[in-house]
């Protein structure tokens, strides 16, 4: 996973796109292969050809990353509630652009009158991304206080919960111009003065942030070219000469008598005058001819110059001065050319070199020098919305049947249908057909061809010798196997027993106890395993936590609750998410003891012995394991900390109470429980849960499947672990 940085605006006007494309061309000339994505487009960053930022990085380096998401579809997500649908979509580019890369730049939203949203958008992304903010402001306040100010401001909202605030660059800052009018044109190596650059340095550093970047302000780069002042005209060109090459530097009205009018010709002058001014005209030409390099000239009111004068002045435009033509009056004209916009054009490759160049050598050498460390010092968090796409994107790529045995039950049949639409898996429903379909009208539900429906009664009979089979132990008859048959539970996971499907969810309206007794019955458990327990997938705002068991093991003891800590960790690797596991207790280290406790520390020497490579520390309390500050005061040699991603309640009481206070009293998304130790993929439903709940639970399933393809071996029996 590359390092990601994530370029934020402070206010408007700032150069955003400008600052971004210089972070990475000064992060690749420190070495560090980089990428860049913008995720997120937006109406006043697109040009023609699609969005402007991407275009100008595709034209000015060898990256070629993916288009964002059109603004359209961005504010048709925010205005119907899908934010998360937004940020996996953020992820999807993020991950596409980050391949093969060492530091990946992602260009943030800038605020617009038509983007109300991009703050909140923005620190969103900032957290999807587990992102290092680099903040990018321009100073408008009086002074360096006030400029520090600023930033300390937009920060807080990226620092909540997690430092996040890399450094910040402060764009365009005031130099005196002591260039001669010949050399406007040029870029000048004007440096802020080191009185100045101290006084912004102290002052940022002062709100506990670090200036990274001073970057000059450089006229030069905001100056358009003469072909794009007549696009945006829609000028005639009556001669083009170099109008692509020559840049306006300022504007003149040529309206006054000629000898008045001649000391406001300079280089880079595009003069506007009517076309009838043919004085004005033939000075122009004259002064191009003696060595003044105007921009061009914009002749207006639809006034034909004379032919005469035309062939009078051949010299000077065949020398390369452009001359445009409008309809409009010289008035029209000149405030056009002054509301122009101050874009880049995406072909204008040369402006976006000098502005590219001009902010990488104004970066602070050591920040970027240091990046790669700031990187593998990190504890890698997974966010929600990458845990969410990494799921979809997983699912999708292992193409797995799973069997939903509530197959009349709305959210199911809706996530079934959504499943097929994504490509998450095929699904198939058990019950009868004609039922599912009146569900689907009354609900007003559009189930996919792909979506498969199979009658219970069409297809028991086919299960009734197997099922004799695996319960022959326990002298199942067929007149007890048919009945239990009709629970479509139980035929599901005959289903899955057989190898017709490849997972099962259930648990939508059926308890825990009736989705996981069947498995343990006739599934049974995976090989090495002796039992079988659950986890939540725990999506809070900023990262994903496991929780585990919260949902099958009343009272497990040592030996138990180790084999529990060393499912869930096995669970979170394979899920993407880093293992540090806490085993929770109502005290820390040796702070006291009793059974409880003891149990406890026991289990976690049992996963250390078999886990060495384990990060994992026992017994904790919840707060030492995940709030650094405390861990530090309460467990200060603890390896988690403060920063576990695993957690291991000691019972079932403690377990199933923390994940629903967490879940409802923080508005936090759970998936699962999960059910791990089976030798084939079944998992359970809350009965409270949502559409979305059951579509990755789905996926969940199917990743499992995918993960024991390989792992075939005769199961064991623990039908005795089924719980009530």
């Amino acid at each position: 996973m590359p390092h990601i940085l994530l370029t934020i605006p402070v206010g408007y006007g700032v150069g955003l796109t400008s600052v971004s494309m210089g972070l990475v061309r000064a992060l690749n000339r420190a070495g560090h292969r980089t990428g860049y994505v913008k995720p997120l487009g937006q109406p006043d960053n697109t040009a023609e050809e699609g969005d402007r930022s991407t275009l100008l990085i595709r034209r000015t380096t060898h990256l070629d990353p993916p288009d964002p998401l059109p603004s359209e579809e961005v504010e048709r997500l925010l205005s119907s509630g899908e934010e998360e649908r937004l940020l996996e979509e953020v992820v999807e580019r993020v991950e596409a652009a980050g391949r093969d890369c060492d530091v990946l730049v992602i260009e943030g939203l800038f605020p617009s009158d038509k983007l109300v949203y991009s703050t909140r958008t923005n620190v969103r992304m900032a957290v999807a991304t587990d992102a290092h903010v680099v903040l990018v402001g321009v100073p408008k306040a009086p002074d360096a206080s006030g400029v520090a100010e600023s930033f300390s401001i937009l920060a807080t909202f990226y620092n909540e919960g997690a430092e996040r605030v890399s450094g910040c660059v402060l764009n365009r800052v005031s130099v005196p111009d002591v260039r001669p009018a010949s050399r406007l044109l040029d870029v000048a190596l004007r440096p802020v003065s080191p009185e100045d650059a101290q006084s912004y340095r102290d002052a940022i550093a002062g709100v506990g942030l670090r200036l990274i970047g001073l970057i000059p302000d450089e006229p030069v780069l905001a100056l358009r070219r003469v072909s794009d002042v007549a696009r945006e005209l829609g000028a005639e060109v009556l001669s083009a000469g170099q109008m692509a090459q020559r840049r306006v530097a300022r504007t003149a009205v040529g309206a006054m008598s000629t000898p008045n009018f001649l000391e406001h010709v300079r280089h880079g002058t595009l003069v506007i005058t009517p076309g009838d001014r043919s004085d004005i005209f033939m000075a122009c030409c004259l002064s191009e001819l003696s060595g003044t390099r105007l921009a061009g000239v914009v002749l207006t009111g639809g006034i034909p110059m004379d032919s005469q004068v035309w062939g009078l002045c051949r010299a000077a435009l065949d020398w390369g001065l452009p001359i445009l033509a409008t309809r409009g009056s010289t008035s029209e004209t000149y405030q056009a050319v002054l509301a122009g916009s101050n874009h880049c054009p995406t072909d204008d490759r040369q402006r976006a070199e000098r502005a590219m160049n001009h902010v990488a050598q104004h970066l602070d050498p050591d920040w970027l020098g240091a990046i790669e460390l700031q990187g593998a010092q990190d504890g890698t968090r997974m966010s929600p919305p990458a845990f969410r796409h990494e799921l979809i994107e997983r699912a999708r790529a292992g193409a797995k049947t799973i069997v939903l045995p509530e197959g009349d039950e709305p959210r199911t049949i809706t996530a079934a249908a959504t499943c097929e639409e994504r490509g998450i898996a095929h699904c198939i429903l058990l019950g009868e057909p004609d039922a599912i379909r009146e569900v689907c009208d009354r609900e007003h539900i559009t189930l996919p061809d792909g979506v498969e429906i199979v009658r219970p009664a069409e297809i028991i009979d086919r299960y009734i010798e197997p099922m004799c089979e695996i319960r022959k132990g326990k002298g199942l008859t067929r007149e007890r196997a048919e009945e239990q048959l009709q629970d479509t539970v139980v035929l599901g996971t005959m289903m899955l027993a057989q190898g017709h499907v490849d997972g099962l969810v259930s648990g939508a309206v059926h308890t825990t106890a009736s989705t996981i007794r069947p498995a343990l019955q006739l599934i049974k458990t995976a090989p090495g395993s002796s039992i079988v327990s659950s986890l939540f997938f725990m999506l809070l705002p900023d990262q994903v936590l496991v929780y585990g068991d919260c949902a099958v093991n009343p009272d497990p003891n040592a030996e138990q609750l180790a084999e529990i800590a060393l499912q869930s960790a096995a669970s979170a690797e394979a899920f993407g998410i880093p293992a540090r596991v806490a085993m929770l207790s109502y005290s820390t280290g040796v702070s006291s003891g009793g059974s409880d406790v003891d149990k406890v520390r026991e289990a976690t020497l049992i996963v250390q012995r078999k886990r060495p490579d384990l990060v994992v520390d026992g017994p904790i309390q919840y707060d030492a394991a995940i709030i650094p500050s405390v861990a530090r005061s309460k467990a200060p040699d603890s390896k988690l900390e403060g920063r576990a991603t695993v957690f291991i309640f000691p019972d079932l009481d403690a377990g199933n109470m923390t994940y629903k206070a967490v879940q409802r009293a923080a508005r936090v998304v759970s998936i699962g429980p999960m059910l791990q130790g089976l030798a084939k993929p079944v998992n359970d439903l809350s009965r409270g849960c949502l559409v979305e709940d059951v579509v990755y639970t789905i996926a969940l399933t199917a990743i499992q499947a995918v993960a024991m393809e390989a792992k075939e071996d005769p199961p064991r029996d623990t039908e005795e672990q089924g719980r009530s």
